[in-house]
């Protein structure tokens, strides 16, 4: 599948190719993008169940509509900002999946007012009450979802609590109400065989399929059911009870996903660009103007088989370098070297060059940026230019 990239306001601001481009700045393969997303869109399918993407990584308009299904979505946010910004470009139909804060319900309310089926999600019978007490106030039925925790990761109800499932859902329903459960399997980052991530996956369904059938007993309405990681979403065999999947890191890719085994490295769409400034050849370090401010601070590969450093390093067509890594970053420089125990050998890059890093982690990395400079394949030209946002 091959989607459209290219909105003529925004070529007009353009840089021409990836030489033109001050670095450090975000590029984005479209090609491989838009193959990740047909993988997993794909997979669901076959397996009848609707993808409600999470779009916290991406932040932009841009890519989320060739995520989604529709331009009305459906959708999953992390931040009101982000349900804000999505709804003023047309997206209808948003969970907002971060437990809910009482005193966010006002912004809840006016989006809600605005046309927008945002639900919200919570965890406590206090949170219930005030989803409740707010639609009084608005005048209108707040939905809600209940989080399950499945896997002791983070928040959440655990499913065999019964009592609590249903004095949530009573409390809701009083004055908002029950949209339905979602969890999220946050151990599947652990990694593992495949087998261990299939266990990964059953758990985390069977965690909301049970708790689905628990407020069903108690006479109370449960028609969502909603799982969501990139890992179980790729190795899920069985996803009977579950409505709709909210991965999101899909998208694009990352070094974790491919130290986990849910991607290869010529999946990872997204790299930072930076220029080769210096060296320091008796430490065997080559320096570039792409630091943590740039990549992020995330090591999230660091406790994996293959420590990636701050960044797998590649040439500018997006081609990795044998064992060449980001090693160290401080704010502004970034330092390349030899993965430790390897015998590759640094490439001959004067100052001027340009590499492409592949970030560990693409949603930290993709924060430190406002713009996604859109490239195909090893092409230089760039395409377009898609504006991303942030804050809360």
């Amino acid at each position: 599948m091959v989607l459209a990239t290219t909105d003529p306001t925004s070529r007009l601001a353009a840089s021409a190719s990836l030489e033109d481009l001050e670095t450090p700045c975000l590029v984005l393969d479209a090609d491989r993008m838009d193959r990740n997303v047909l993988r997993l869109r794909s997979r669901l399918d076959a397996m009848g169940v609707s993808l409600r993407p999470h779009l916290k990584t991406a932040k932009s308009i841009e890519v989320a509509r060739r995520v989604m299904t529709s331009p009305e979505g459906p959708a999953t946010v992390s931040t009101l900002k982000e349900a804000e910004q999505f709804a003023a470009a047309g997206v209808r139909d948003m969970i907002y999946a971060v437990g809910i804060a009482p005193a966010k319900l006002e912004r809840v309310a006016e989006l809600r007012a605005s046309g927008v089926d945002l639900v919200v999600t919570l965890d406590t019978v206090q949170q219930a009450r005030a989803v409740a007490e707010a639609s009084r106030r608005a005048g209108t039925r707040i939905p809600a979802m209940i989080e399950i925790d499945c896997d002791g990761h983070r928040s959440g109800v655990r499913a065999t609590d019964q009592a609590q499932l249903v004095e949530i859902g009573r409390a809701l329903t009083a004055d908002g109400e029950l949209r339905g459960v979602l969890t999220h399997a946050g151990d599947s980052y652990n990694g593992g065989s495949i087998e261990a991530l299939r266990r990964y996956a059953e758990t985390e369904r069977l965690a909301v399929v049970d708790a689905a059938r628990i407020l069903d007993a108690a006479g109370l309405p449960c028609p969502v059911v909603s799982v969501g990681s990139t890992p179980t979403a790729h190795h899920a065999t069985d996803l009977a009870g579950v409505t709709e999947v909210r991965a999101g890191v899909f998208v694009f890719f990352d070094l974790v996903m491919a130290g986990l085994g849910i991607c290869q490295i010529d999946d990872i769409a997204l790299s930072v660009l930076a220029t080769i400034i210096g060296h320091q050849r008796e430490k065997g370090w080559i320096i570039t103007d792409g630091g943590w401010m740039s990549l992020s601070r995330d090591r999230g590969t660091g406790k994996q088989a293959v420590d990636q450093g701050y960044g797998l390093v590649c040439d500018v067509d997006g081609t990795p370098y044998h064992d060449i890594i980001v090693s160290d970053a401080n704010q502004e420089h970034g330092i390349i070297a030899v993965r430790p125990g390897s015998n590759a050998r640094l490439p001959d890059l004067a100052v001027g060059e340009r590499v492409r890093i592949l970030p560990n982690h693409a949603c930290a990395t993709a924060a430190q940026h406002e713009t996604y400079h859109v490239v195909r394949g090893r092409s230089h030209v760039i395409e377009t230019r898609w504006t991303r946002f942030g804050g809360w």
